[in-house]
């Protein structure tokens, strides 16, 4: 007997696969027939400025992407980007080259990063509660370089790196959404194709099994968490390069929208699923969301609830989903 073409396991997983794409459509939709604000929304400088807008939330998503593939979490991402900011700012300010500075700043992440794989494989402790210990760890050490206060540094090239009118015009976007771009595809390939990035889906799939396949968990697990440390780095760069300052209370609750793009682009938080491209869809739902929130004049508040409520919606799918596969 022949076996149908199409099958419910089939249709299930096309929708998976479209339903970010799909829920990006609505939402644009949505705002494109608000008549208050249909004639701005669509506009490419709008677009253009959405997409640079969503350069700080796409990197710290890639990381976060790796990481909850592998069953982690991250909540210190906010955090992060703050004291990476602010070494930054503190180092322009003291002298140092601006291309030292952005090293340092991209090092201070990975270091956060390292800390918590190392924390989270050698004691065995949950990645929520390390994450939650250093997003506080971090945020205090930031406020304590810039003596609670923003840190002014001298304009340099670095501010350039998240300007909507790059320079030369023919990048036509940001020199930060074209490293964003760069880093995504290499994100993907290693992801798809490498050692690394098969080991990444067998710890989240199944721990115990890829230690008795002879994975080293431990060591793939801080490679991941350093990574993506990096990136929340270089996010702390771009965080720089928009304000002009160094402020220790920016990003916070930034987790919130990099988990739930990750989310929504179809990453599990019990691990072993998820891609690069779907949360960058994700990523461009959050952004377009808060862009038409605001047009439409609809305050903060609502904003939250909203985003809140998909995260809720979009994790009880996952769970459903997962029932159903039992």
């Amino acid at each position: 007997m022949r076996k149908p073409l199409i099958t419910p396991d089939k249709i299930s997983r096309l929708l998976s696969f479209l339903g970010p794409f799909l829920g990006l459509l609505l939402i644009i939709l949505i705002f494109a027939m608000i008549p208050e604000v249909q004639d701005r929304f669509l506009r490419f400088s709008n677009l253009k400025s959405v997409t640079t807008q969503s350069v700080i939330v796409a990197l710290c998503a890639l990381g976060m992407t790796m990481i909850i593939i592998s069953g982690g979490i991250d909540l210190s991402v906010g955090s992060s980007i703050a004291l990476s900011s602010v070494v930054i700012a503190y180092a322009i300010k003291s002298g140092l080259n601006p291309f030292l500075s952005i090293l340092l700043g991209i090092l201070t992440g990975g270091i956060i990063g390292f800390g918590n794989g190392v924390l989270i494989t050698s004691f065995k402790i949950v990645p929520f509660i390390v994450t939650l210990g250093m997003l506080g760890i971090a945020r205090g050490i930031a406020k304590w370089i810039a003596g609670n206060q923003k840190i002014d540094a001298p304009l340099t090239w670095i501010n350039q790196l998240m300007t909507k009118y790059p320079d030369p015009s023919w990048l036509l976007l940001s020199p930060g959404i074209w490293i964003t771009l760069i880093l995504a595809i290499f994100i993907a390939l290693v992801l798809k194709h490498s050692v690394f990035g098969r080991h990444t889906f067998a710890i989240g799939s199944n721990e115990i099994t890829a230690r008795l396949c002879g994975i080293r968990v431990n060591k793939v697990k801080i490679l991941i968490y350093t990574f993506s440390g990096f990136l929340t780095g270089l996010a702390g760069v771009m965080e720089f390069s928009r304000l002009t300052v160094g402020d220790p209370t920016v990003a916070i609750g930034i987790e919130l929208d990099v988990i739930a793009a990750v989310v929504i682009g179809g990453g599990s938080l019990r691990g072993g699923e998820g891609s690069v491209l779907g949360s960058m869809i994700g990523v461009f739902i959050m952004a377009f969301l808060r862009n038409g929130s605001t047009m439409v004049g609809w305050p903060n508040y609502i904003q939250e609830i909203i985003i809140g409520s998909i995260i809720v919606i979009a994790v009880t799918i996952d769970q459903l989903r997962y029932r159903k596969e039992l």
